[in-house]
């Protein structure tokens, strides 16, 4: 089943056309990387899928569901069934650990039990254990960068967006969230659709990377495929 497909989308900004007639279908379960250097389109095409923006031109469907077309936003992205993980995280940061993954849950008038049970979850799938009370400014950039996540994740989303992620970390924390990442992935069996100019980081996600230039697609292939791909244009 097709999680996600993008049919002919078209969107410029201050005459600066950022996609044409862009296609794309993801499966679900997939994980998808969009590599490519910036201003190629990458973010765009995350805030499309989210519903922060239409296309102008072209259609976004979710799981068999029109949810944006020509200019339209049809389904408000509340109502995606999708979380997202910005590059700058945006946590709040006046509410405390549990108060940003509760955040949702309360937006959704979910009982307070169920709450309370579904945080507790999450706190262990991300290793956050011990830290609810803790504000983001206490945390380490690794521990917000977990934040995050279950604030996304325990909203138990179909699929999940990726904006840059893990880009303000040092190598090695770098790399240990990333397995993490997969880790959890592959517990839950959400689509992920992962946006980075990181080579090393794209091919040790994906089991599909999309190389973008200029909002068009140069490569759509697995992790090898693309490293063949950039030994190529090396040459």
């Amino acid at each position: 089943m097709e999680s996600i497909t993008l049919n002919a989308l078209n969107y410029a900004y201050d005459d600066h056309r950022l996609l044409k007639d862009f296609s794309l279908s993801v499966k679900s379960g997939e994980r998808l990387v969009l590599l490519g250097p910036s201003g190629c389109g990458k973010t765009t095409i995350l805030r499309l899928i989210a519903g922060f923006m239409a296309p102008q031109q072209g259609s976004i469907l979710l799981e068999g569901k029109t949810v944006s077309r020509d200019g339209e936003i049809l389904v408000a992205p509340e109502h995606r069934n999708l979380g997202m993980v910005f590059q700058d995280l945006a946590l709040w940061p006046h509410l405390s650990v549990k108060g940003n993954i509760e955040f949702g849950l309360k937006a959704r008038k979910v009982p307070r039990q169920t709450r309370e049970l579904k945080i507790r979850e999450i706190l262990t799938l991300t290793g956050l254990q011990g830290y609810e009370s803790r504000m983001p400014s206490e945390l380490s950039g690794g521990q917000q960068q977990r934040v995050a996540l279950a604030r996304a994740l325990v909203l138990e989303p179909h699929i999940l967006l990726m904006d840059e992620p893990l880009s303000s970390l040092d190598w090695e924390l770098n790399r240990r969230l990333r397995q993490e990442i997969l880790a959890l992935q592959q517990k839950l069996g959400f689509t992920m659709l992962y946006v980075t100019h990181n080579r090393e980081e794209a091919f040790e996600i994906a089991t599909r990377v999309v190389i973008l230039e200029r909002g068009e697609i140069r490569m759509d292939g697995s992790s090898e495929e693309a490293e063949r791909f950039f030994v190529r244009e090396s040459r």
